[in-house]
């Protein structure tokens, strides 16, 4: 049985095999989680497997103002051994049900070059909303789609029409 529940600081030591601090890229400093657990509890839920493992986590949070308001998917990593189960759906929707409380919608990046990502967030609901150029930099730079899902706020679905043409990272609002 899966127990999903609030990211603590001692899961910052047992989620290597997850990907995060070491594995993948997309790597973030000690202190930025730290600040994500302090500022935005509620939107970094871990998952963790019977005997203790940590099968994967999403990180988010609450940006923005007026119809602008919503949540943020910072990052969502499931190991690869539970992967394929349903986990990152959970995941996302539980990220999604704390930001209806008070957003318009929930955006994320991905890499335009991950199909797979983005069949996934397709299949959860979200649009590409805009492409962001050169959002991605470092070693392997490319661009980004902003993808999004409105929330129930958003009756008549304003936040996800998307936008005709690319923007650049400094464009964006938040």
């Amino acid at each position: 049985m899966t127990t999903s529940r609030r990211f603590v600081a001692d899961d910052l030591f047992k989620f290597n095999n997850v990907g995060g601090l070491i594995r993948y890229p997309l790597q973030y400093n000690i202190s930025f989680y730290l600040q994500y657990m302090a500022q935005w509890p509620d939107y970094f839920v871990a998952s963790e497997a019977p005997n203790g493992a940590c099968m994967g986590y999403v990180m988010g949070k609450a940006e923005g103002q007026g119809k602008l308001w919503h949540g943020h998917v910072t990052a969502l990593t499931v190991a690869p051994e539970y992967r394929r189960l349903g986990l990152a759906e959970e995941l996302m929707n539980i990220l999604e049900v704390v930001s209806e409380k008070i957003g318009f919608f929930v955006d994320l990046f991905v890499r335009v070059s991950n199909k797979v990502a983005i069949s996934m967030y397709e299949k959860f609901g979200y649009t590409v909303y805009r492409r962001v150029l050169e959002y991605y930099t470092g070693p392997d730079p490319e661009d980004g789609f902003d993808m999004r899902k409105a929330l129930p706020r958003d009756t008549r679905k304003e936040s996800i029409v998307p936008l005709p043409h690319p923007v650049r990272p400094e464009d964006l609002e938040w």
